[in-house]
């Protein structure tokens, strides 16, 4: 990698960094065996393939009656009921000329071709001094084939359910248990060193000296690594010394397969994250042509990946959020690495263009529309909590309420 000149720092769109940091990072192509119930969140190494149909045989959708719909063809007819299915039992083959009570999950009796729903018939008295079930009345149109759920009608015997690289949440992971997979080949996690750098900051419960600040990006960084399924190793707050970064960056790289740092990617004197990578590995040292977020660092520690983000806190939030996590789940194997966005109304004027990508913090409203948080300054970090999205809007718009507009949910970004 080149060594960008300290204050000639490449511009780049969000669009062209991507390309680059997903074309250099692959994935780690390491995975391990999981109970299916503890896989949520990790990605497929291995597609999931049915050895059985889904559902294993037909059944019914409805509590109510199977029968054959021939034996209704008259209105009101009334049939004697021979048998009783509850779920998980497989009843006797049907008799013609008769009703089957069956309940919602039982196997249709082989001969039987229609349930009908237990609201469309009256049940008739029980002869108790009898064995029997009594008899049924239908008080519906029946046609072969209703209210049944036919086997493999949701999977068939040797589908691929679920595809290699696919995330996997609470569906999945039920789809899954439902063609019997008791374990589950997934990638690794990623192993991910974070520190901060920064003699201003403090952890919260020590006191705040003059000058000082809480270290939120800490906290921040580390539950969104964690949202993806990484497991994180947190190397806590490094002084600003040349000396101290660099061990810092030793100790990451002999753990991790990826460093992310905050703040020290600046050009400023006090700035030693940019020196000490260089002379721990590699770096390039970019300006993303987004708002809010600027300076990206892009780099190799020994065997490790190096990404340093922006030390303001809403910057490192949105720039982890659309550059860090394409390249974690790249580095899992995952399929779909961008977030899904929607088109909707801003109910907002955003009357002053800016020359760079901006990201605007933004929420849903009752009527459908996109309000805006009032201080879209980088280092209000309740903007971000306020908010239920991004508005993605193109370098150079300014627009009016009404405007249609891109719509990036939190839910999308930050799992």
């Amino acid at each position: 990698m080149s060594e960008a000149a300290p204050h000639r720092l490449a511009m780049q769109s969000l669009d062209e960094a991507l390309e680059r940091l997903l074309s250099t990072v692959q994935p780690l192509g390491l995975s391990e065996r999981l109970p299916t119930g503890d896989a949520l969140g990790r990605v497929l190494a291995e597609p999931v393939v049915s050895l059985i149909d889904v559902p294993p045989a037909d059944n019914s959708s409805m509590d109510g009656y199977a029968l054959c719909a021939a034996d209704v063809a008259a209105s009101d007819a009334v049939l004697p009921v021979a048998q009783r299915v509850p779920a998980g039992v497989v009843g006797a083959v049907h008799q013609a000329g008769t009703a089957a009570r069956i309940f919602t999950g039982a196997q249709i009796p082989v001969g039987a071709d229609a349930v009908v729903m237990q609201e469309q018939c009256e049940a008739l008295a029980v002869d108790l001094a009898s064995e029997g079930l009594g008899s049924v009345r239908v008080n519906a149109q029946v046609q072969a084939g209703q209210w049944i759920r036919r086997r493999g009608e949701d999977v068939e015997q040797g589908a691929t359910v679920l595809a290699a690289g696919c995330r996997l949440d609470a569906a999945a992971l039920g789809l899954a248990a439902s063609v019997g997979a008791a374990q589950l080949t997934v990638a690794r996690r990623p192993r991910v060193a974070l520190f901060s750098t920064g003699d201003e900051l403090v952890m919260p419960g020590e006191p705040l000296k003059p000058g000082a600040i809480y270290n939120s990006n800490r906290f921040t960084l580390r539950a969104m690594l964690q949202g993806l399924g990484c497991e994180v190793i947190d190397l806590g707050i490094v002084p600003d010394k040349l000396d101290a970064t660099r061990a810092a960056l030793r100790e990451a790289a002999g753990q991790a397969d990826l460093i992310i740092t905050s703040g020290g990617v600046s050009v400023g004197e006090e700035d030693h994250l940019r020196p000490a990578v260089q002379a721990e590995g590699s770096l390039d040292l970019w300006q993303i042509a987004i708002k809010p977020g600027k300076p990206l660092a892009f780099g190799r520690v020994g065997g490790a990946w190096f990404i340093g983000l922006p030390g303001n806190p809403v910057s490192s939030f949105v720039t982890f959020a659309l550059a860090v996590r394409p390249v974690i789940l790249r580095m899992q194997g995952a399929t779909k690495l961008q977030p899904r966005s929607f088109m909707l109304r801003a109910d907002f004027d955003w009357p002053k263009a800016d020359r760079r990508r901006e990201f605007l913090r933004v929420r849903l409203n009752e009527a459908g529309g996109l309000d805006l948080f009032p201080n879209q300054s980088s280092g209000v970090l309740t903007s971000a909590v306020w908010a239920d999205g991004l508005l993605d809007n193109p370098a150079g718009q300014a627009f009016e309420a009404g405007h249609s507009v891109r719509y990036l949910p939190m839910t999308e970004l930050l799992t």
